[in-house]
């Protein structure tokens, strides 16, 4: 039989699988997955050479969903494949065609987007929140180059969703970073979810921006399986990073579908049994033949990644002057920017999963020593950092351990990407720089407030088996923003790193040790406790100085990570008047909220708080906005005064 016979045939066994789990579930997107029909069969049953008893194989081709409300196409197809589903330690199983009703169900490793966490290893990362799927195929594409394996990523790409700017950043990083193994494919059915697509992202809209953006640009029919085949054939050989701009139909096969916006509704139980005759029906127009299809084999099985155990670095001392910041240890003051370029630079130097993203400012993070050091593992994303948080999530699904950096400010541009790279359970590390309102002169536009709030919302939810979703760490000094950057190598999933511009006198000895939920006690005192961390804790530190000189003696607590175990802090207070102040360089939500939740839990304790209280501004020193947001000296001084009294 011809290869277009077997695949249409193909296409409509695996519509009618699409139609009967959506209806069952009672919600999903039919029409969107069968506009895909054609496309799957020639990837995973002609194209793609895995294993689909073994996913977990590193040598696998990859595919990225990044139009993830079409997925149950792609369920289809595995369950007709037989493949594995479960988790490479746990408990993993062949999924069958019967599972398929389970579409969406609690129980069900089948998610109504793509979500690997879930059960589902033949996907790489959680998809659905949309134009994030090609940054995903770039981060495997750098990890497969760097293991040195020859493997084909390929990305299904909505054309609505090409209206994200996301996309276009990928686009651009793809071709700087020649990543020829990344194959794009754009599904252009011309309808979105309330209507027509816009004419900017039509086919030839799209064809246009492709090769515009450099990309060796392949057009054809989406349902035409002998268009498809040879399209991908060329892929095969392209000198250049390949899209095909894809013709498909919306709800193909099921003429019923295609009488109103079936966007994101299944079929009707009661018009189940029209819906797949219907696509029978298609199929005898097309000469489908029910003769199977002859899949590749399978690659050769690349082993699998050894468990690792805890990485070590360099003392401190050595890994300074590893890094050219020698001068410090003398000084004995330094960054805490500057401080986590060391700690990179000897994380690197230890371990080779270790890479380092970012966007346009390493000079200013610091990763650029990363850079100098092993500069085939650092990845310049430019002033992009959706796409960069994104293609640390896919260097990650390939076993890799990506530290991400910009400025904390502009990390806040890519909140819905952490996320993301949350449910996918990815284990990212996010650095985010010129934290708080220290900057001075460079003004709002520049100073993240809100970052601690975010982050810390993440940190007392579960990621499974008892583990939170992100650890935050905001360190003092060197020695602290060292150790926890070592920490956060060491802690699986995501980490957030808060570090500062202005140098910073270091606060502990080189061999102090940190840990996770830790705090420090760096005063003690009868009156009052303070609590701070970051940068802040300087200004706090100096305060206590002076209030214990006019007779009120506090205790001061540097709190430098989320989760936090609280009861030294607590025990602390208790002692001492019974009353905690906070101070912190950000909008609330941060310290104060973690501290008066916990005090909450136990009583007798009352927890005050000084945080940024209004929109900062430009000023010439730290001080100045310091006082003009409401956690300078002075301010800290008022308050402490007043609860040491009471």
């Amino acid at each position: 039989m011809s290869v277009a016979s077997t695949a249409h045939a193909k296409a409509v066994e695996l519509g009618k699988h699409v139609l009967r789990m959506t209806t069952a579930a009672g919600s999903g997107h039919p029409s969107s997955a069968l506009a895909l029909s054609h496309i799957i069969v020639e990837l995973m049953y002609r194209q793609m050479r895995y294993d689909p008893a073994d996913p977990w194989n590193p040598g696998n081709d990859r595919l990225v969903l990044s139009i993830g409300h079409s997925v149950p196409i792609v369920y289809a197809a595995y369950a007709d494949l037989g493949g594995a589903v479960g988790s490479v330690n746990g408990q993993r199983r062949l999924l069958r065609v019967d599972d398929l009703s389970g579409l969406r169900e609690l129980k069900s490793v089948l998610d109504g987007h793509p979500n690997p966490a879930e059960g589902f290893p033949f996907f790489d990362a959680a998809t659905g929140s949309l134009g994030q799927g090609l940054s995903v195929g770039a981060g495997l594409a750098l990890a497969a180059r760097l293991d040195g394996i020859a493997k084909r990523i390929f990305v299904i790409v909505g054309d609505g969703e090409s209206r994200e700017g996301q996309v276009w950043e990928a686009m651009d990083f793809i071709v700087d970073h020649k990543l020829t193994n990344v194959c794009a494919i754009f599904s252009c059915n011309g309808e979105g979810q309330a209507g027509k697509v816009s004419s900017q992202q039509s086919a030839d809209a799209i064809a246009a921006k492709a090769a515009a953006f450099n990309w060796e640009v392949i057009r054809v029919d989406g349902h035409d399986p002998v268009e498809l085949s040879a399209a991908f054939d060329r892929a095969k050989t392209a000198t250049r990073p390949t899209v095909i701009v894809a013709r498909t139909v919306k709800g193909w096969g099921v003429d019923s579908m295609r009488t109103s916006n079936f966007h994101g509704k299944p079929m009707p139980a009661a018009d189940l049994d029209k819906a797949c005759a219907e696509l029978d029906a298609t199929g005898r127009r097309l000469g489908a033949s029910a003769n199977g299809i002859q899949t590749p084999p399978p690659p050769t099985r690349v082993p699998a990644r050894s468990e690792q155990k805890k990485i070590a670095v360099a003392p401190f001392e050595e890994a300074c002057e590893r890094a050219g910041m020698g001068s410090a240890l003398k000084s004995k003051k330094l960054a805490t920017r500057a401080a986590y370029g060391v700690a990179l630079v000897a994380l690197g130097d230890a371990d080779p999963r270790i890479v380092a993203l970012d966007g346009d400012v390493s000079n200013s993070t610091y990763a650029d020593r990363f850079a100098k050091k092993h500069p085939d593992r650092f990845f310049e994303c430019k002033i992009a950092e959706q796409n960069m948080v994104s293609v640390a999530a896919g260097l990650a699904a390939a076993g890799k351990i990506p530290f991400a950096s910009s400025f904390a400010k502009f990390i806040a541009r890519a909140v819905d990407q952490i996320d993301m790279a949350a449910i996918s359970r990815a284990n990212i590390k996010i650095v985010g720089s010129h934290a708080g309102v220290s900057l001075g002169a460079d003004g709002p536009s520049q100073m993240a407030v809100s970052d601690v709030a975010y982050f810390r919302s993440l940190t007392r939810v579960d990621r499974g088996l008892g583990e939170v979703a992100c650890h935050v760490f905001q360190p003092c000094d060197a020695v602290s923003a060292y150790r926890c950057t070592k920490l956060m190598a060491n802690i699986p999933g995501l980490c957030y790193l808060r570090t500062h511009r202005p140098e910073a006198s270091f606060v502990y000895p080189f061999t102090e040790r940190f840990e996770v939920g830790g705090c420090k006690q760096l005063r003690r005192g009868e009156h009052l406790t303070l609590v701070s961390c970051g940068y802040m804790l300087h200004i706090v530190l100096q305060t206590a100085d002076r209030l214990a000189d006019q007779g009120i003696r506090c205790n001061v607590f540097d709190a430098y990570t989320f989760p936090l175990e609280a009861k030294p802090i607590l025990a602390a207070a208790r002692s001492a008047g019974g009353a905690i102040l906070t101070v912190e360089d950000n909008n609330i939500g941060g310290l104060q909220a973690e501290l008066a939740e916990a005090a909450a839990a136990v009583g007798g304790v009352r927890v005050e708080g000084l945080t940024a209280n209004r929109i900062p501004k430009s000023a010439k020193t730290a001080e100045e906005v310091f006082e003009y947001v409401g956690v300078g000296s002075k301010q800290i001084t008022e308050r402490a005064t007043a609860l040491g009294a009471c």
